[in-house]
């Protein structure tokens, strides 16, 4: 329980989502407008209109998971190329929860073992 971390996969819905979706509601939003399933294991992202509200979603071994944070002051800012349904990582996942605003990065090169 709990176990959010680099080793997930990461996807931000692109478009602004009303905050009182529970469960049932976030995962048609995946269902049918990213054409995903919920309950693959990836950590779904929603932000709402104003960006001082963000939901996760996840599915973890005997059912869902969902973290929600408000912010007293300030804004959520997703990442420059996240559209809808977009894969995010987790360093600008963690850096849009803090607060922290970051242009023109380049990512460098890292290996992965491709097992």
């Amino acid at each position: 329980m709990f176990s959010l971390g680099s080793t997930h996969s990461y996807y931000l819905y692109g478009s602004p989502v009303d905050m009182r979706k529970s469960f049932d509601g976030l995962c048609g939003l995946v269902r049918n407008h990213l054409d995903r399933d919920p309950a693959s294991g990836v950590v779904y992202v929603f932000l709402n209109r104003g960006r001082n509200l963000i939901k996760l979603l996840h599915w973890e071994q005997g059912g869902f998971v969902q973290y929600y944070k408000r912010l007293e002051q300030g804004t959520f800012t997703p990442p420059q190329k996240a559209g809808n349904g977009a894969p995010i990582r987790w360093p600008e996942l963690v850096m849009m929860a803090e607060g922290i605003l970051v242009q023109g990065y380049r990512q460098k090169k890292r290996y992965q073992n491709r097992l």
